[in-house]
């Protein structure tokens, strides 16, 4: 059952990339998997949880999609192996670790683990 106001499906541009590009890449990367909606629009179910940066020097810019890793560091292989940018190596955080990558339709998103 689907709730008011309940964060529920996050849309990212594929338009930096070709939709194949993007797809084989969350594909390789992340095991992801897809259903496509004709020639330009491909859907992927993948979990969702959220929240908000309230300090200026720590937000990002864009709404950044935050996926978690059980290992940060295969992770970040899988995603230079599968094509994507690492733009903020591994980091600590109140919470965790994790880095930001760019994948190639050039969305940035970040990967956290412990």
């Amino acid at each position: 059952m689907k709730l008011n106001g309940k964060l529920d499906y996050l849309e990212l541009p594929a338009t930096g990339g070709t939709l194949d590009s993007v797809k084989s890449f969350y594909s390789a990367a992340f095991s992801w998997s897809f259903t496509d909606y004709g020639p330009t629009y491909s859907a992927f179910a993948e979990g969702l949880d959220g929240g908000f940066q309230a300090d200026a020097g720590e937000a990002a810019a864009k709404p950044l999609p935050v996926l978690y890793s059980e290992n940060l560091e295969e992770t970040l292989d899988a995603v230079e192996n599968a094509g994507g940018t690492v733009v903020k190596p591994i980091f600590s955080f109140p919470g965790g670790r994790r880095f930001h990558f760019t994948d190639p339709a050039g969305n940035e998103l970040a990967v956290w683990g412990y």
